[in-house]
């Protein structure tokens, strides 16, 4: 697989000198030009996925550039991330509104630079996916599954999708919230502007406001640039509050405000912001029992709540496994460029007796295994590292060892097992579970969505 390509547009020969040596050192494919028409030039004669592009630049200037960049066809389109010194806040939201994915503030920040970078390589990836998506498979159901719980939720989405109202996603962990906020988002007329995604429960408390509203250079400690905040990149488009039950209270009075009014101010900022955003939120709780025991604020429930869905467990759904399975079974074979295979009837026979605690993720994960693990075309019974749960058993705990095709399946299982353990005696809070561990929280996380297990499953 190539290393994704990355222009730099920048008239200072330092700045070029320097981002290439960084971004060369990672792997990356760089290039640099002086100016905005070179820019353009170098665009016509070559795919880039990035471009590294300055705001002040001689002749035409780099909001100049970027309006001309989001009138390419959107296969060729690069992600822009824009470069300053002194920007003003109506220069970032002037930006961000004709599709700057985000800023970088001079002096430049190496850590900042490769985060920006990655994550805009990421953003590029699953526009292009969802691109080829709604090119390939207009008119096909996006939600997979012929259950009635699946198709009554593809008819409540097909109703719901046009309007603006706000939707609550209620379901258990690796239930597919996510997957029914991006069809809906992807039924909406928003459908061309961001669909943008919070995960409420992986961002320590300390930082998620900045994370939503955005702040100000030199607004507390660790604020070395200006940061666009996720509703503001959200303008126009959908905001995705997943797990919204694990927000601060204070947090959560924010959001509220914003709701209303759909105004915020970034942290440090003294001027207010505007934006037009659909919010959808999905939790795993109860909010009404968070409500009752003061860790929910009620009126933000009910400014979320006006059109609430119900994504239902894999165990409730059990027709649609077979379906599921065969579904992941062609999507990993041909995404890892190995032949189709087919699962015996004994197969789907355990996969259906499984109580499938971790829902749709956890088949998911385990067919993934299944494809890299085992080259048979007929996949077995015997291919399948299960063992049938009883519905009162702990997900993932006493699997027979025969079960396993190797040394690494046993070796994850135990893993897994362990966590699972470490998480339930934590009460379900991460850092609490990361401390019995020994781990670094973001260590943990990264285990958890490696292994399959979502936060408080």
């Amino acid at each position: 697989m190539k290393s994704p390509r990355i222009l730099i547009v920048d008239d200072e020969p330092g700045i070029r000198q320097s981002l290439s040596a960084v971004l060369d050192d990672e792997g990356f494919r760089v290039d640099s030009v002086n100016s905005g028409e070179k820019c353009l030039d170098a665009l016509a004669d070559s795919l880039y996925e990035i471009v590294l592009l300055d705001i002040w630049l001689p002749g035409a200037d780099g909001l100049v550039i970027l309006e001309r960049i989001q009138k390419m066809p959107a296969a060729e389109r690069p992600v822009v991330v824009m470069i300053s010194g002194h920007a003003t806040i109506d220069t970032a939201v002037r930006a961000t509104k004709l599709g700057a994915f985000d800023f970088l503030e001079k002096p430049l920040s190496i850590e900042r630079v490769l985060l920006v970078v990655r994550n805009a390589i990421e953003h590029r990836r699953l526009r292009l996916e969802n691109d080829q998506y709604r090119e390939s498979s207009a008119g096909q159901p996006y939600i997979v599954g012929d259950s009635v719980p699946m198709k009554a939720l593809r008819q409540q989405l097909a109703l719901m999708a046009g309007t603006n109202g706000r939707v609550l996603i209620y379901g258990e962990s690796g239930t597919g919230k996510e997957l029914v906020a991006h069809a809906l988002h992807a039924m909406s007329p928003r459908a061309a502007k961001p669909f943008v995604d919070v995960n409420c429960a992986a961002i320590p408390e300390d930082l998620i406001e900045s994370e939503l509203f955005g702040h100000m250079k030199g607004s507390f400690t660790a604020a070395h640039e200006r940061k666009i905040g996720k509703f503001q990149k959200a303008d126009g488009g959908t905001l995705f509050l997943d797990e919204v039950g694990d927000m601060s209270l204070k947090t959560q009075a924010k959001v509220l405000r914003v709701l209303e009014d759909q105004r915020f101010e970034p942290v440090g900022a003294h001027e207010s912001v505007q934006v037009d955003v659909r919010v959808v939120a999905a939790t795993n709780k109860n909010l009404e029992q968070e409500i009752d025991a003061g860790n929910f604020r009620e009126a933000l429930f009910y400014r979320l709540n006006v059109i609430p869905f119900h994504v239902p467990p894999l165990r409730e759904r059990k027709e649609d496994i077979p379906v599921l399975a065969a579904h992941f079974l062609a999507e990993f074979t041909r995404s890892y460029g190995r032949k189709p295979k087919e699962l015996t009837p004994a197969a789907v026979e355990v996969l259906c007796e499984h109580h499938w605690p971790g829902n749709v993720r956890e088949l998911r994960n385990l067919i993934e295994r299944i494809v890299i693990l085992h080259p048979q075309s007929k996949v077995d019974a015997r291919h399948i590292p299960l063992q049938v749960a009883a519905p009162n058993r702990k997900p993932g705990i006493d699997r027979a060892p025969e079960r396993y095709g190797s040394l690494q399946d046993v070796r994850e299982a135990a893993e897994r097992d362990y966590i699972l353990r470490k998480l339930e005696e934590a009460g379900g809070n991460v850092s609490r579970a990361a401390e019995l561990l020994g781990l670094e929280r973001s260590n943990l996380y990264r285990k958890m969505r490696a292994l399959g297990i979502a936060p408080r499953e």
